[in-house]
């Protein structure tokens, strides 16, 4: 067999593949968006969860994955971006550097059920905050760190040798090129690793079941942090656990097509002015 026909063979079986990738995702989401998708409504989204009752809405659990993840990222971003320039650009290949890169990589390997169960002992019981958004924020920035560090250390490490090179011989501090010249180019990659992250966190429950609870407050919306948090993820398995509600299935048929549109809007958000800033980034190289 010659090598042209072994390379056809093997691009059709990479593009089949990738079809059938692609067609089970389709089908996947097609039919949750069509289970769900007739549910939802203005009272649906905004309305006050029932216990009982059919007809109840998530609004507070709506409001509560957002508000536990914009304060996730504002506990974790800072850390893992000094984390990622101190292992790009200050920090050698020593024991230390190593021990840092593989605890990384374990916490990444650490079943969120785990991360939960560590968030509960700490956070709620050690440290009193309770059933919280406080506490879920806290543990879910655990779920957060891997994924950001390393993104950020890889990122930074693609920007070009020259163009630090440049910024130093034009009299630049090493921080003030790191800051103007290298986490510029490097920020697409990092917009990329928080949009992996959020989307991750925006689903995520058994971190969230131990830490933030399974009920919400009763004031919508509520910024008190030591205010429960049951997000719409957590509010789905509840529902269809133990909850009582009538029309508990076509709850969960509509959380599940909330956030498969939520997070579709919100990798949107993110992923296209990353895009923009990559091509103006790479238009000005040229």
């Amino acid at each position: 067999m010659s090598a042209k026909i072994i390379n056809k063979l093997a691009t059709a079986v990479m593009w089949l593949a990738g079809i059938v990738i692609i067609g089970i995702l389709a089908a996947f989401l097609l039919f949750i968006l069509y289970k769900g998708l007739p549910v939802l409504s203005f009272d649906f989204l905004f309305g006050m969860p029932s216990d009982i009752r059919a007809g109840g809405g998530v609004g507070p659990q709506l409001f509560n994955s957002f508000y536990i993840l914009v304060l996730s990222l504002a506990f974790s971003i800072p850390v893992a971006i000094g984390a990622g320039i101190y292992l790009a650009e200050y920090a050698g290949n020593n024991r230390l550097t190593d021990m840092i890169r593989l605890s990384t990589e374990s916490l990444a390997t650490v079943p969120s059920i785990v991360l939960g169960l560590f968030g509960m002992i700490i956070f709620v019981n050690m440290l009193g905050f309770g059933f919280s958004i406080i506490g879920g924020a806290l543990t879910l920035m655990l779920l957060n760190l891997p994924v950001l560090v390393r993104v950020t250390e890889e990122s930074i490490r693609t920007v070009p040798m020259h163009y630090r090179e440049a910024s130093l011989a034009l009299g630049a501090t090493k921080w003030q090129t790191i800051w103007r010249v290298v986490l510029p180019n490097a920020l697409p990659g990092i917009i990329t690793g928080i949009t992996l992250t959020s989307g991750r966190a925006l689903g995520e429950t058994a971190i969230l079941i131990f830490t933030a609870g399974t009920t919400a407050s009763r004031i919508f919306p509520d910024f008190d942090v030591t205010a429960a948090g049951e997000t719409l993820a957590v509010h789905m398995w509840y529902v269809m656990a133990v909850g009582l509600v009538p029309d508990r299935v076509s709850i969960a048929d509509g959380i599940g097509a909330l956030l498969i549109l939520t997070i579709l809007v919100f990798n949107l958000m993110f992923t296209i002015p990353g895009k923009i800033l990559q091509k103006k980034l790479g238009a000005s190289r040229h």
